[in-house]
């Protein structure tokens, strides 16, 4: 048996929850932030349950932490006492290790003290035990959840919980100038999925308007060809590596065997995007990397990806399919040209 705390996207809870009940038969859940976070206990122990998740990880799981030690809310001073001795008596876990304090509230906790305030604590006795303190790239984790009434925390590697930051939440800095948030769907889905975009060479960006991820791509040293019959950013034509084609991707064309990498958008119903791409196919060269993101319009969203895979399985191999922190209704899918 173990214990763990999951989080998914705001109202995503319960299809995270399903997958894991599909992967872990007899897993029992307890909301403890409706449609976000949840408790689950698991029939399996911490690394039988750790290697199930990572062999056949949950598209709606963004986060993940076991639960090592359960603390009882005071509402006062002894709550960061304990905590502080609890990772004191900790010390083999941490000790010469680049640590990372996560600490997250419900929005009724009996807890009092400021994510901040709780990090500074422990930092400070993370540096008396011979830890480094830091805020990225940590090698293991304290991951602290503040409840209604219950602390729970848990220790692990990033990779245990599916991400270095606080929840999965990863954030990003917006820049100057930027022509959209969407831009950091692209980013994520690069660090998610393990790419350097900067490796490919030609990149086609369908439904690219305004063109926040053209943007990012040509910023990376791309050649790209932006389609969408919608205006692009004026900023972007500054790029003498941009091809800008005005028309709808349904009507451009396109050489064979041009694109390294292929990157979608749009918000068409899933099965009108899966047409579109299967009948642009023949511009990307084998092997391409394809992202893409797929809009969850109906009420069966689990149904609909297996649909979309399926679909697209003719000319593409999944590599993984995930709903990022920056995905809103609508998941993210990795895939290679065959």
């Amino acid at each position: 048996m173990s214990q763990w705390i999951g989080t998914a996207n705001q109202q995503y809870a319960p299809y995270a929850m399903e997958e894991l009940r599909r992967l872990l038969e007899g897993a029992g859940f307890t909301q403890l932030a409706p449609g976000e976070v949840f408790l689950m206990n698991s029939p399996l122990g911490r690394e039988e349950t750790l290697q199930t998740i990572h062999r056949n990880e949950p598209i709606f799981l963004r986060h993940v932490q076991p639960v090592d030690r359960t603390i009882e809310i005071e509402g006062n001073a002894s709550d960061l006492e304990r905590l502080s001795d609890m990772v004191r008596h900790a010390v083999l876990t941490f000790e010469y290790k680049r640590t990372a304090v996560h600490v997250r509230r419900t929005s009724k906790t009996a807890f009092v003290y400021s994510a901040a305030d709780t990090k500074a604590v422990l930092d400070a006795v993370l540096e008396e035990i011979d830890a480094e303190p830091v805020v990225q790239d940590p090698e293991v984790i304290i991951a602290i959840y503040a409840a209604d009434k219950e602390l729970y925390i848990g220790f692990g590697t990033p990779r245990d919980m599916l991400s270095d930051w606080p929840g999965g939440s990863v954030r990003f800095q917006r820049e100057e100038g930027q022509i959209s948030r969407a831009k950091f769907k692209l980013l994520e889905a690069e660090r998610t999925f393990g790419l350097q975009y900067a490796k490919h060479q030609q990149a086609l960006d369908i439904g690219a308007a305004p063109g926040g991820w053209t943007s990012l791509l040509l910023e990376r040293g791309l050649r790209v060809t932006a389609v969408d019959p919608a205006e692009l950013h004026p900023s972007l034509f500054a790029y003498p590596t941009l091809t800008y084609l005005k028309s709808n991707a349904s009507d451009a064309k396109l050489k064979d065997d041009t694109y390294d990498l292929l990157v979608c958008d749009m918000s068409w119903s899933p099965m009108q995007m899966c047409r579109l791409i299967l009948d642009l196919e023949s511009a990307l060269k084998k092997g391409a990397t394809a992202i893409i993101t797929v809009k969850l319009m109906h009420r069966k969203p689990l149904q609909t990806i297996r649909d979309v895979v399926s679909r697209l399985s003719t000319e593409f191999v999944l590599q993984k399919a995930k709903q990022l922190f920056h995905n809103r209704e609508e998941i993210t899918l990795h895939l290679t040209k065959k």
